[in-house]
């Protein structure tokens, strides 16, 4: 859709960038799915590691996304590991 510039033409609205409702490292990946769809489908620990993948080098440090991905990794696999 658009703009209305007058009765006749209109003028394309350009997608304005939203860094609560899409931020770009969630966004962004080849498939064109957003992190979100995907993450919402597990518990918080792996929803978390997978979105720390995810978004690795895109925002901010690579080795800090993935330290943290691990992190939530082995509190899921220590949680996992619990006698019952």
């Amino acid at each position: 859709m658009g703009q209305p510039v007058n009765d006749t033409f209109t003028v394309p609205i350009e997608k304005v960038y939203d860094p609560v409702e899409c931020p770009r490292h969630y966004t962004t990946h080849p498939s064109g799915v957003e992190c979100i769809q995907i993450t919402e489908h597990f518990n918080f620990c792996v929803g978390n590691a997978i979105k720390y993948l995810w978004r690795a080098g895109l925002k901010g440090d690579a080795l800090e996304d993935l330290k943290k991905a691990q992190w939530y990794l082995s509190r899921e696999i220590a949680r996992l590991s619990e006698p019952k």
